[in-house]
């Protein structure tokens, strides 16, 4: 099993009493980067819903929204602020008296004044607040875990297929270097020979040079490494777990060997297979990027 590091978790629970709902969203991130939106009430267990999602995710820009209602009445209580509604009617009183007008002021006026009277929110109860959002909070990143798991299977299957297709490559490169040598002999052969006309052909410097440019074009070496790392990449994904790491450092190596390659060919043939061969390495790469 492997994990995409995108994907997408929503779960919603209420009762008689208030409504949670939770919103997860991620995207590759090197890190594990996780961003909250919640209401401030709720700014208290953000630790805690931290440590919750790192039971379900390693990597990753992770955006989780979290809004919260509450249909009870009983959390709010209207209040009577004594002090202040005393200090705006002494405050009236000095106005009256000051510019010598009359001091109207009604209680139904004064109770509209600011602060006088004011709807206060009561405590509530942490731990069962916690226990709906907790159980919000598990049920999105488990939907989210999902998703990523989903994505990465899809992913899987669509790199072992490139993989695949980069072993094709390898083989045609394996194929073709004999070949090559062969063609370079026979071209090597006529050239000289025209040059010595009736002359006798010296095959023994015929050997010494294709044995020169055997060594210069050589590429042995690079397709038995590039072989070996593409079935380990192969390997990995099959053994499945976090790879991400793992998976780019292969797919770094993969490019390095197929830029010698490139580097050290003369043939138009394999020089075609190997800018293919380099392409899909790019593409993997791309892929790998996303991968948990």
């Amino acid at each position: 099993m492997i994990k995409s590091m995108t994907g997408f978790g929503r779960a919603e629970i209420a009762d008689g009493s208030r409504k949670f709902t939770v919103e997860i969203k991620s995207v590759n991130h090197r890190y594990l980067d996780v961003n909250i939106r919640m209401p401030k009430k709720l700014n208290f267990f953000e630790s805690a819903i931290r440590n919750l999602l790192k039971e379900y995710i390693e990597r990753g820009k992770v955006d989780i929204f979290i809004s919260y209602e509450d249909y009870t009445e009983e959390n709010y209580a209207l209040k009577y602020n004594e002090d202040i509604a005393a200090q705006y009617l002494a405050y009236l009183q000095q106005m009256s008296e000051k510019f010598g007008i009359e001091n109207d002021v009604r209680v139904s006026t004064l109770s509209r004044y600011p602060e006088v009277l004011v709807m206060e929110e009561q405590n509530i109860d942490e731990k069962e607040l916690w226990a709906g959002l907790e159980q919000t909070v598990r049920a999105a990143a488990v939907q989210l875990a999902e998703s990523r798991i989903a994505e990465g299977e899809r992913l899987r299957g669509d790199l072992i297929e490139k993989l695949d297709g980069m072993l094709s490559y390898v083989d045609f490169i394996e194929e073709r270097s004999p070949l090559i040598l062969a063609e370079y002999r026979a071209r090597l052969t006529e050239k000289v020979q025209e040059l010595l006309g009736e002359r006798q052909l010296d095959e023994s410097r015929i050997a010494t040079e294709v044995t020169l440019f055997a060594d210069k074009i050589c590429v042995d070496e690079e397709t038995v490494r590039l072989r070996s790392h593409i079935q380990s990449m192969k390997d990995t994904l099959l053994a499945g777990g976090g790879m991400g790491r793992k998976l780019d450092f292969i797919a770094q190596e993969m490019n390095r060997e197929a830029n010698t390659i490139l580097s050290k060919t003369t043939d138009l043939k394999v020089s075609d297979v190997g800018i293919s061969l380099k392409t899909d390495i790019e593409k993997v790469r791309e892929q790998i990027q996303n991968i948990e």
